[in-house]
């Protein structure tokens, strides 16, 4: 069985603390930038998307175009494939508001339907949790806030990423803070 060790060398403590602090800026400046921004913050993360499927798009048609030692339905499956994927990039980078809106109403829907399905769950199987009343109590508000969603995705969607910047910022904070305190922790 292998253990994780502790680094030995002071290289190696400060490639860590580096890294962690490093970390920490990076998700302190993302939950900024979502908190002080958070409409041009999710068109950056849209337009991310967007190039994801551009980037893929290419990729899938090169792949069916010049692949060989594959059938035909093979080959023409992955270029029809890149060719959507290229189709839906020009789109969403054509009008990027209304690609953040979609992604907004389209992981609000997701969100609210899965919080529905979890809370009825957490309901059907309160008879065999140690504590059935606090089961229900989760199932309830979890229905209740799934619904709430779903009638409301994108401001919805609004509230859970305004929270993910104050996550961000808290989260980040702690990483620097752990960052600067690794070196006085290794020296005592």
């Amino acid at each position: 069985m292998s253990e994780l060790s502790a680094p030995t060398s002071n290289s190696d403590v400060g490639a860590i603390r580096v890294l962690i602090g490093l970390g920490g800026v990076i998700t302190l400046i993302i939950g900024i930038l979502i908190v002080v921004w958070p409409g041009r913050t999710a068109a950056v993360v849209a337009g991310v998307i967007a190039a994801y499927a551009l980037i893929a798009g290419v990729v899938y048609a090169a792949i069916g175009l010049f692949g060989s030692g594959r059938g035909g339905w093979w080959r023409l499956g992955h270029v029809v494939l890149g060719v959507l994927f290229v189709v839906v990039a020009i789109l969403a980078f054509s009008n990027l508001r209304a690609t953040t809106a979609f992604l907004a109403t389209f992981l609000g829907i997701i969100t609210g339907a899965m919080w529905v399905v979890s809370g009825a769950g957490a309901i059907a199987m309160s008879r065999y949790a140690p504590s059935r009343g606090w089961a229900i109590v989760s199932g309830i508000i979890s229905i209740v806030a799934g619904v709430l969603l779903l009638f409301s995705p994108i401001f919805g969607v609004a509230v859970l990423w305004w929270l993910l910047g104050i996550s961000a910022i808290v989260i980040g904070i702690a990483q620097i803070i752990y960052a600067l305190s690794i070196t006085r922790a290794v020296q005592v």
